[in-house]
Protein backbone atom coordinates (compact mmCIF):
# COMPACT_ATOMS: atom_id res chain seq x y z
CA UNK A 1 0.00 0.00 0.00
CA UNK A 2 2.58 2.40 0.27
CA UNK A 3 3.03 2.74 -3.62
CA UNK A 4 -0.53 4.24 -3.33
CA UNK A 5 -0.84 8.36 -4.61
CA UNK A 6 -1.45 10.87 -1.87
CA UNK A 7 -5.51 11.25 -2.83
CA UNK A 8 -6.09 7.51 -2.42
CA UNK A 9 -6.88 5.33 0.27
CA UNK A 10 -8.90 1.91 1.70
CA UNK A 11 -12.10 2.13 3.85
CA UNK A 12 -12.39 -1.27 5.04
CA UNK A 13 -16.03 -2.21 6.02
CA UNK A 14 -16.12 -3.42 10.00
CA UNK A 15 -19.42 -4.91 9.57
CA UNK A 16 -22.85 -5.44 7.66
CA UNK A 17 -26.42 -3.07 7.60
CA UNK A 18 -29.44 -5.38 7.45
CA UNK A 19 -32.94 -4.23 6.45
CA UNK A 20 -35.88 -5.14 4.82
CA UNK A 21 -34.78 -3.15 1.63
CA UNK A 22 -33.76 -5.12 -1.57
CA UNK A 23 -34.64 -2.86 -4.54
CA UNK A 24 -35.81 0.40 -2.84
CA UNK A 25 -35.21 2.20 1.05
CA UNK A 26 -36.98 5.44 1.82
CA UNK A 27 -34.82 8.64 1.59
CA UNK A 28 -34.82 9.04 5.09
CA UNK A 29 -34.28 6.46 7.83
CA UNK A 30 -38.03 5.79 9.62
CA UNK A 31 -37.88 5.28 13.34
CA UNK A 32 -41.51 3.21 13.64
CA UNK A 33 -40.60 1.22 9.95
CA UNK A 34 -41.48 -2.26 10.09
CA UNK A 35 -39.20 -4.94 9.46
CA UNK A 36 -36.37 -6.01 11.38
CA UNK A 37 -32.95 -3.52 11.10
CA UNK A 38 -29.94 -4.81 12.38
CA UNK A 39 -25.62 -4.21 12.29
CA UNK A 40 -23.47 -7.20 12.70
CA UNK A 41 -20.23 -6.19 13.51
CA UNK A 42 -17.09 -7.72 12.57
CA UNK A 43 -16.65 -10.14 15.48
CA UNK A 44 -12.73 -8.74 15.67
CA UNK A 45 -14.70 -5.28 16.59
CA UNK A 46 -16.87 -6.54 19.33
CA UNK A 47 -14.82 -4.89 22.08
CA UNK A 48 -15.39 -1.62 20.61
CA UNK A 49 -19.61 -1.90 21.66
CA UNK A 50 -18.54 -1.60 25.20
CA UNK A 51 -20.66 0.72 26.65
CA UNK A 52 -22.42 2.04 23.55
CA UNK A 53 -25.71 0.93 24.57
CA UNK A 54 -25.38 3.77 27.39
CA UNK A 55 -26.46 5.59 24.41
CA UNK A 56 -29.86 6.09 22.55
CA UNK A 57 -28.87 6.92 19.37
CA UNK A 58 -25.87 6.29 17.27
CA UNK A 59 -24.78 7.83 14.04
CA UNK A 60 -24.58 4.85 11.08
CA UNK A 61 -22.20 5.57 8.33
CA UNK A 62 -21.68 3.12 5.67
CA UNK A 63 -20.60 3.20 1.84
CA UNK A 64 -23.69 3.24 -0.61
CA UNK A 65 -22.09 0.37 -2.67
CA UNK A 66 -25.76 -0.20 -4.73
CA UNK A 67 -26.15 3.24 -5.60
CA UNK A 68 -25.07 4.00 -9.64
CA UNK A 69 -23.13 7.02 -9.42
CA UNK A 70 -23.24 9.99 -12.12
CA UNK A 71 -21.22 12.36 -10.28
CA UNK A 72 -22.71 15.21 -11.37
CA UNK A 73 -22.47 18.54 -9.34
CA UNK A 74 -25.39 20.11 -9.87
CA UNK A 75 -28.37 17.88 -9.57
CA UNK A 76 -32.26 19.15 -8.93
CA UNK A 77 -33.42 16.80 -5.67
CA UNK A 78 -37.18 15.32 -6.28
CA UNK A 79 -38.10 17.66 -3.55
CA UNK A 80 -37.02 20.67 -4.84
CA UNK A 81 -39.54 21.97 -7.27
CA UNK A 82 -37.12 22.09 -10.15
CA UNK A 83 -34.66 23.96 -8.11
CA UNK A 84 -31.08 22.90 -8.88
CA UNK A 85 -28.57 22.74 -6.31
CA UNK A 86 -24.79 21.77 -5.27
CA UNK A 87 -24.48 18.00 -4.86
CA UNK A 88 -23.16 19.30 -1.64
CA UNK A 89 -26.25 21.30 -0.58
CA UNK A 90 -28.51 18.03 -0.76
CA UNK A 91 -28.84 14.94 0.71
CA UNK A 92 -28.65 12.93 -2.68
CA UNK A 93 -27.36 9.25 -2.56
CA UNK A 94 -25.39 10.30 -5.94
CA UNK A 95 -22.20 11.97 -4.33
CA UNK A 96 -18.13 11.66 -5.52
CA UNK A 97 -18.08 9.25 -2.49
CA UNK A 98 -20.54 7.41 -2.37
CA UNK A 99 -20.73 7.95 1.75
CA UNK A 100 -24.25 7.31 3.81
CA UNK A 101 -25.14 8.77 7.26
CA UNK A 102 -27.77 7.57 9.44
CA UNK A 103 -29.10 8.54 12.84
CA UNK A 104 -31.26 5.38 14.56
CA UNK A 105 -32.23 4.36 17.74
CA UNK A 106 -30.43 1.45 19.63
CA UNK A 107 -33.16 -0.85 20.64
CA UNK A 108 -30.83 -3.73 21.57
CA UNK A 109 -27.10 -5.17 21.47
CA UNK A 110 -26.63 -8.38 21.79
CA UNK A 111 -23.18 -9.63 21.26
CA UNK A 112 -21.75 -8.10 18.07
CA UNK A 113 -25.33 -7.19 16.97
CA UNK A 114 -27.10 -4.23 17.28
CA UNK A 115 -30.91 -4.04 16.62
CA UNK A 116 -31.71 -0.55 15.55
CA UNK A 117 -34.98 1.00 14.67
CA UNK A 118 -35.46 1.75 10.78
CA UNK A 119 -32.34 2.81 8.89
CA UNK A 120 -32.45 3.84 5.39
CA UNK A 121 -30.12 1.84 3.69
CA UNK A 122 -30.25 -1.44 1.14
CA UNK A 123 -29.75 -5.14 3.21
CA UNK A 124 -25.93 -6.16 2.64
CA UNK A 125 -25.38 -2.15 3.04
CA UNK A 126 -21.15 -2.53 3.91
CA UNK A 127 -20.70 -0.14 7.52
CA UNK A 128 -17.95 2.07 7.68
CA UNK A 129 -18.38 3.62 11.41
CA UNK A 130 -20.39 3.83 14.26
CA UNK A 131 -20.34 6.92 16.60
CA UNK A 132 -22.72 7.84 19.79
CA UNK A 133 -25.32 10.99 19.03
CA UNK A 134 -24.97 12.90 22.00
CA UNK A 135 -27.79 15.54 22.45
CA UNK A 136 -26.37 18.61 23.36
CA UNK A 137 -23.21 17.70 20.43
CA UNK A 138 -25.15 17.09 18.07
CA UNK A 139 -28.51 19.01 17.93
CA UNK A 140 -27.32 22.09 16.96
CA UNK A 141 -30.52 24.71 17.86
CA UNK A 142 -29.81 27.50 15.77
CA UNK A 143 -29.85 24.81 12.57
CA UNK A 144 -32.26 26.12 9.56
CA UNK A 145 -33.70 24.67 6.41
CA UNK A 146 -31.01 26.17 3.73
CA UNK A 147 -32.75 26.61 0.54
CA UNK A 148 -34.97 23.61 1.28
CA UNK A 149 -37.54 26.01 2.85
CA UNK A 150 -37.55 28.28 0.29
CA UNK A 151 -40.11 27.48 -2.35
CA UNK A 152 -41.35 24.33 -0.74
CA UNK A 153 -44.64 23.27 0.19
CA UNK A 154 -44.37 22.53 4.21
CA UNK A 155 -46.31 19.68 4.15
CA UNK A 156 -44.68 18.27 1.31
CA UNK A 157 -41.74 19.31 3.41
CA UNK A 158 -43.09 17.69 6.47
CA UNK A 159 -43.31 14.06 4.06
CA UNK A 160 -39.91 14.72 3.29
CA UNK A 161 -38.19 15.20 6.93
CA UNK A 162 -40.64 12.12 8.43
CA UNK A 163 -39.27 9.97 5.60
CA UNK A 164 -42.82 8.78 4.51
CA UNK A 165 -42.75 7.76 0.93
CA UNK A 166 -45.25 10.06 -1.35
CA UNK A 167 -45.39 11.04 -5.14
CA UNK A 168 -43.02 14.14 -6.31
Amino acid sequence: MNNLPNNYFVLNSIGVIHSPYKNKAPHQPLVNDQGEFKIILNKKYSEGLKLLDTFTYIYVIYYLDKVIRNNEMIISPPWANQQKVGVFASRSPNRPNPIGISVVKILKIINNTILISGIDAFDGTPLLDIKPYIEDLDAKKDANYGWVEKGNNEDHLALHIQGIPHKH
